[in-house]
């Protein structure tokens, strides 16, 4: 069972803001895109992913099979568990 990611409230994203006249239209990848040209505040969630360009499987949330919980998952640098847990 994923769990939602409460730092970033299960965008991927922090600091989120989605393009005005766009909502719902742009993957994941055409975000981070449009982000890095129109606003550099907003970054992938350090708690989701590198905080970069890269996510530990799905965007928002935790504990699924792409980021599995312990020491051999993404989040070994913690004890196994994700930032927010």
């Amino acid at each position: 069972m994923s769990l939602v990611c409460t730092r970033c409230d299960n965008t991927g994203f922090l600091n989120f803001t989605e393009p005005e006249g766009k909502e719902g239209e742009l993957d994941w990848n055409e975000l981070i895109k449009w982000a890095k040209d129109n606003e550099p505040d907003m970054q992938i969630c350090d708690c989701c992913g590198n905080g970069e360009d890269a996510w530990y499987g799905t965007p928002g949330e935790h504990y699924n099979s792409d980021d599995p919980p312990g020491h051999d998952g993404p989040y070994a640098y913690n004890g196994g568990l994700c930032e927010c847990h």
